[in-house]
């Protein structure tokens, strides 16, 4: 939670439901075991991630909603962007249709939605590779400035 909350990634809102949902140690508990699982579990990334939504989606809430793509897509990307991706809906849809890829968009985060995103992420990895992207956080980049309204064509 501390090296997120050194970012932008996700929305204020969206920190304080999480900060929250771990506040008492049984939210606590059930973060840090499924976290840890999605990143180091055995098992295909399909029912880890299946799982980790799940986890997510029964923390302790107050008044937002915790299950978000935001949330749920952060912390792979921070601890393994060389595998996970983070997904903002908004700007990954805009950027997705004007790049001409068809991405499975469903606002309820779930596996389709996610392999629909890394599938993405590989397709503008290969299209960028005499850039020699790094990892996801590079294109992530890329789709930000495709997708934001901070960048006039």
């Amino acid at each position: 939670m501390k090296i997120e909350s050194r970012t932008n990634l996700i929305f204020s809102f969206e920190k304080m439901a999480l900060r929250d949902a771990v506040k008492a140690l049984a939210g606590a508990r059930a973060f840090a075991n499924g976290l840890y699982e999605f990143l180091h579990g055995a098992g295909a990334m399909e029912k880890k991630f299946a799982r980790w939504c799940e986890v997510v989606g029964g923390l302790p809430r107050r008044q937002t909603r915790v299950l978000t793509w935001p949330t749920v897509t952060v912390f792979g990307f921070i601890a393994q962007p060389d595998i996970h991706m983070f997904l903002k809906p908004t700007v990954t849809r805009i950027a997705a249709r004007e790049y001409g890829f068809d991405f499975q968009y469903s606002s309820r985060p779930a596996w389709p939605t996610y392999a629909s995103l890394l599938e993405f992420a590989r397709v503008v990895r290969c299209d960028l590779a005499d850039l020699r992207p790094r990892d996801m956080i590079d294109i992530q980049s890329f789709i930000w400035v495709q997708g934001s309204d901070e960048y006039a064509e």
